[in-house]
């Protein structure tokens, strides 16, 4: 399979799988929502805005870079990211249609993103201010990666407060594979 049409299967089953614990995670009342987890981040909030903040830094480093036709004016109507920390929204409601915007910019990505683009390199200032160059595909696939990452650390937190969000496993979720097109 090649590694643009893995990442647009990626791609679906990233926003597939946020809408289903966006949804779940809507369904619980304000004290879960905002309850501490004692966990990598204070609570459920903070877990969604972290989620936004690494999509929001990863795109936009693409967008300056106008890889797969993405480019700056496609983050008009999002907030800039500044700090792994950024609070962007203290209601899991305005969170969520940030959520469904960013899904689907990038299932754009993914559905315009070629094999010759993977391969290419792009150089961007990291957060703590180090210079890095890093494949197209690397960059990518950390989009999924750091999203899977916190994405589990969230159901870690949603079981231990006794919620069922779900199947998650991919060959489920996008049951149609890398067949996407």
């Amino acid at each position: 399979m090649s590694l643009a049409k893995n990442f647009r299967m990626l791609s679906l089953y990233n926003q597939r799988i946020n809408t289903q614990l966006m949804d779940c995670c809507l369904t619980l009342p304000s004290d879960i929502i905002e309850k501490e987890t004692d966990s990598f981040f204070a609570n459920i909030i903070s877990y969604w805005n972290h989620i936004l903040f690494g999509d929001l830094i990863l795109l936009g480093r693409l967008a300056s870079n106008e890889i797969a036709q993405l480019t700056l004016e496609d983050f008009t109507n999002f907030p800039s990211p500044k700090s792994p920390q950024d609070i962007y929204h203290s209601q899991l409601s305005d969170l969520a249609v940030l959520r469904k915007q960013l899904d689907a910019l990038i299932i754009d990505y993914c559905t315009n993103l070629t094999e010759e683009d993977c391969e290419k390199f792009i150089t961007y200032t990291t957060t703590e201010g180090d210079s890095i160059t890093k494949a197209i595909a690397d960059v990518t696939q950390h989009i999924f990666n750091h999203q899977t990452h916190h994405r589990g650390q969230l159901t870690c937190v949603l079981s231990q407060f006794g919620v069922d969000y779900g199947c998650m496993d991919l060959p489920v979720i996008v049951s149609e594979g890398s067949r996407t097109e």
